[in-house]
């Protein structure tokens, strides 16, 4: 029987309609291939060019118990792979290793002041795997540079490039031997130009490092840091912990500078004035008493003796200009300095309250030490003047106490007592200190210094002048506010 109707099949559900999958055309795809070749060709190519002329050198010096942290220890912490190959409390030697690269091909080799630093005995191994005994040729440690030298002719010299023309982003190539793994080769970029302040030595900081995430470990120190041509851009020298992307440079143009004068057996002379600074703005709690001022280099510290100290300037001058070159900054300052030569004037353009003057200033010789010597403390036979507002206590400045901590200023209060957490405290006013000035005005004695207290304003800032064993600088007492 028939049915009533017939029953249909329903429709297929409707598909999206979808194109072919596109396809890479083949020359595409092959030109693609090709560049990552050449790329891949480029970087190899700069480690047949460079490694030749990169050295492994091990150090070996005395062990010693306290011994001083190098720059490593410094940047690095808790990594046990770093460790000397000594027991810490043993007498055995120690021996370190770090990493150099050929610069002549009678074998001058530059490396790092802070890896041969207390060698008593230098070895080099060359890529060839020949050995040799080096003997220390000079080292600057303002500028951590080094150059030691191998009785050996015809050696593979590293080519070196413009560091000045580095640009933030190109590639960058470190080889080296980090943990005492010979011929590490590793990549990054240049990360960052004129990174200062990274180290300062004697409160004296030399270089403008490159900052580069190619990666840096112990044993890297005094190896190159190279371009995609293989030439080196930079020595290897800091770096700041594992695998966080920081590590530091000296500029091969500085690095040559100073090695081709201790190959020359020069003495490294640097011009000085003799005051320690920091660009205004850096420490907020002074920067409202310097009103009507947007740009300048702060003098905070006039060392004793100094060419600085021997002219009219004075602590919490503010210098703008250098020989009429506009200076913002304190490395600028620093920089500016730089190129003068032993002897010169230098003119330097002073704001001070509100007036601009002109302050000469003969360029003196960087001495390898600023001495800051401890004076002996002497008896205090007078009752001090408690100001227990700052946490100070002074008294007279008599030419007894005077001549007994060897004092060579005439008037004042000293500073007796310095309270723990107290606001002096906090602004560096150390025991001992001869507070001069006070917002401007001689301080006599202790009434005079306590007059003068009293009239001024801590919310604004008071301004002490102080002479601390010679040295001039200052401190701001300033109340907090909230």
């Amino acid at each position: 029987m028939a049915l009533a109707g017939t029953l249909r099949a329903a429709p297929p559900l409707a598909q999206p309609e979808t194109g072919p999958t596109p396809n890479v055309a083949p020359e595409v795809a092959e030109a693609g291939k090709d560049v990552v070749h050449q790329l891949n060709s480029a970087f190899t190519r700069v480690f047949e060019l460079v490694a030749p002329s990169v050295v492994i050198i091990e150090v070996t010096k005395k062990s010693e118990a306290n011994e001083n942290p190098t720059l490593d220890d410094l940047f690095f912490q808790n990594q046990p792979d770093k460790s000397p190959r000594h027991n810490p409390g043993s007498s055995q030697p120690v021996q370190s290793e770090g990493s150099g690269f050929l610069v002549r091909e009678d074998g001058f080799i530059f490396t790092n002041h802070h890896v041969l630093e207390g060698a008593e005995r230098i070895d080099v191994k060359l890529k060839d795997g020949r050995e040799f005994q080096a003997k220390l040729i000079g080292t600057d440690e303002k500028t951590d540079v080094a150059v030691i030298k191998i009785d050996a002719n015809n050696l593979p010299v590293a080519q070196t490039g413009d560091s000045d023309a580095v640009r933030v982003g190109q590639f960058a190539f470190a080889i080296g031997a980090p943990f005492r793994l010979d011929y590490t080769f590793t990549y990054g970029v240049i990360s960052g130009k004129g990174r200062s302040k990274l180290l300062a030595t004697g409160g004296y900081s030399i270089s403008d490092y490159l900052q580069t995430d190619a990666s840096i470990n112990p044993g890297n120190s005094g190896g190159p840091l190279c371009d995609i041509d293989g030439r080196v851009v930079g020595m290897n020298t800091l770096i700041n912990g594992l695998n966080r992307g920081l590590g530091f440079a000296i500029p091969i143009n500085l690095a040559n500078e100073i090695g081709q004068q201790l190959i020359a057996g020069q003495r490294i002379i640097r011009p000085w004035l003799g005051i320690r600074i920091e660009t205004l703005g850096d420490d907020a709690s002074i920067r409202d008493l310097f009103k009507g001022l947007d740009k300048g280099v702060v003098v905070r510290t006039i060392e004793a003796d100094a060419p600085a100290y021997k002219s009219d300037l004075r602590p919490f001058d503010v210098i703008t200009q250098v020989d009429g070159a506009p200076v913002s900054t304190d490395t600028q300052l620093q920089r500016e300095i730089l190129k003068k030569k032993i002897g010169q004037n230098v003119d330097l353009t002073v704001w001070r309250k509100g007036q601009t003057l002109k302050i000469p200033i003969i360029a003196g010789e960087l001495p390898g030490e600023i001495d800051r010597a401890s004076n002996p403390t002497a008896p205090v036979p007078q009752k001090p003047e408690d100001m227990n507002k700052f946490g100070l206590q002074v008294q007279d400045l008599t030419k007894e106490v005077a001549e007994r901590l060897q004092l060579n200023v005439e008037q004042g209060v000293i500073v007796t007592d310095v309270a723990d957490d107290s606001l002096a405290s906090a602004q560096g006013v150390e025991r001992e200190d001869v507070i001069t000035e006070v917002d401007g005005k001689p301080i006599t004695n202790a009434a005079s210094f306590r007059d003068a207290i009293l009239k001024a304003d801590p919310r604004k800032g008071i301004l002490l002048y102080l002479d601390r064993k010679g040295s001039k600088t200052f401190a701001v007492l300033k109340a907090p506010t909230g």
